[in-house]
Parts: C-alpha cells; structure tokens; sequence
C-alpha cells in the first residue's frame, strides 16, 4: 500500500464527503478510492469512515486522523518545495572526503568544470587512505572502495572496478616472461601496505583461484608512491584501473594477465558513495554525485556501472 497517495484519498473523501469526488480530482474510479481507504483503515486498525447510502462521515478516530493527516501532507508538499528551491540556487559549502587515488585520478579531473558549472557552491575535497568519520569528522560525503559497516549511513555503489597488475615496458624488457599467476614469483612486486602480514594476491579465471604470498621488493599505504616506482621500471604494482588508465593509454605501462581477475583484497569491490541517513537527501551533494556519475567518462577513465 502506497501510504501517502491513501492518506491523500482519505483526505480528498473527507472534504468531499464523496468516493466519486474524491475520485475525479485524482482521476481514479470511485471504486480505487474506496479500496485505498479500506487498506488504510485496516493498517491502522481503525474506523475512519461512517458508511451509509446516503452520505459518508467521519469516525471520532477519523477526524483526529484528519487532522494528522492534513499536517503529514503539508509537510510533504512544503519538503517537496524546499528542495526545489535549494535545486535551483544550491551554495554553501559541500565538504567531501575520498581515498587518495580516486580523489586524484577522478575527483580532481572533475572539479574545474563542476566550480564553473555551479560558482556558489564551495567543494572542500579531502583526501587520505582511510575512511572518513562522516559524524565527528563533519564531512557531508566519503568515496569509498569497499562499502560502510557503520549504522545510519546510506551507501551507494556508483562503480564496478577492477584492480589490473602493470609494468613498465622498460622493467618487463629484462624479465622473465609473465604468462600465468606463478610467473609473478620470479619478480620484484610493489605492494599496498595494509598490515604487517605476508602479502597475497588472488587470481580468478577459467580454471578457479589462485592465491599467492608475493615476493615484495616495496611497499607504501599511497598509491601515488606505487604509481611512481611502478613509471620507473621497479617492478609490478597492483592498482585501480582509474589510477593507471592514462598511463596504459599512452603505453607508459602494460597491463599483464588481462584475462585474469586480480585482487589484494576480494572481487567484488568498486567505489562507494556514502552520506548520513537523512529524511530528505541535500540537494547539493546529490548535484555533486549526480555530476560525478555523469562526467566521469571525460576524465579519460574507464570505470564501469554497475550492473544492478
């Protein structure tokens, strides 16, 4: 049962003293105006309306549900209205938290034509490797690569990304040959630092998982590091695919094992959009996701939707 469109029925017969009228204002049969309010009635447990041949009338309960029912509506209608306006004239200041690479590969690509599309509002773009504290941090929104465990915070995955293993060309020219995931113990790997625990990489294809405590020549927390030890022919780094998209488009590196997937962590993560749960959704930070969904493709990347 739609709640609302019942609570308005409910009103429309009340004022009308009518299910024919009640009906011609919201273009639906007598008969469809009935039977919502009967659902409703029987939701709530209540009697809401006196039925006879002649004429309709409310119960003691229907009239304070009335009531109730006129100030839910309006606040609805008065909500509705609210983010209309801040639609059209959004300012202030949006503060936005996201993980070191997709704030410097995506976010930052972005944020020229977002400034000049909507002057007023003011984008403070924080970037670290760790999530954000939405609460005590005061941050209107955090991209994330995998999603939130935290209660009361709305999630929303706007990516699929897969992590790709690359080199240099220079690197590869005087190493062994990597044609299958136990090649990869014969060099020198650059690593995410996560722990002090052995490193492992996970393999995917036709024939099932492999899973490998790699031999690790470096390791950093920022992939920016990775991204350049990686440039200069030090060996083989695991990253994001938006992180190294520009550098495989230029052949500054190649990916190996491209029909395998390849994780440090588990396949199935991407990147996550989350925000406080709040009744209404502020109009300026769903402007600013909306955007990101939009344009990212003129950043050069690659990232795909999600499929569901």
């Amino acid at each position: 049962m739609d709640k609302l469109k019942a609570m308005e029925l409910f009103v429309a017969t009340a004022d009308t003293g009518s299910f024919s009228e009640a009906g011609r204002r919201h273009g639906l049969s007598p008969a469809s105006v009935s039977r919502h309010v009967n659902d409703l009635e029987g939701a709530l447990g209540v009697a809401l309306l006196h039925r006879s041949t002649r004429a309709l009338g409310l119960t003691e309960g229907g009239e304070t549900y009335l009531r109730d029912a006129r100030e839910v509506l309006a606040s609805v209608k008065a909500a509705d209205t609210a983010v209309t306006a801040r639609q059209e004239q959004i300012g202030g200041v949006l503060r936005v938290h996201s993980r070191t690479m997709f704030g410097v590969s995506v976010l930052a690509p972005l944020q020229s034509v977002f400034q000049g599309l909507h002057p007023d509002l003011i984008v403070e773009l924080h970037l670290s490797e760790y999530p954000a504290r939405l609460r005590e941090d005061n941050f209107d929104l955090d991209f994330r690569i995998a999603p939130p465990q935290e209660r009361g915070l709305v999630r929303r995955r706007l990516f699929q990304s897969r992590r790709i293993l690359v080199a240099a060309p220079s690197y590869l020219a005087s190493r062994a040959q990597v044609a299958t995931p136990q090649d990869i113990m014969k060099h020198d790997c650059l690593a995410y630092w996560k722990s002090h625990e052995p490193v492992y990489w996970r393999f995917r294809g036709p024939q099932g998982e492999v899973e490998l405590n790699v031999p690790v020549r470096f390791m950093s927390n920022n992939g920016l590091v990775l991204l350049e030890m990686v440039r200069a022919g030090r060996g083989i780094a695991l990253l994001d695919e938006y992180t190294v998209a520009e550098d495989l488009a230029a052949g500054r590196l190649l990916e190996l094992l491209p029909d395998l997937q390849v994780t440090n962590t588990t396949f199935d993560e991407g990147i996550f959009v989350t925000y406080l749960q709040t009744p209404f959704v502020p109009a300026k930070l769903r402007l600013y996701v909306d955007f990101v969904v939009a344009h990212w493709e003129s950043a050069g990347r690659t990232i795909r939707q999600p499929s569901s």
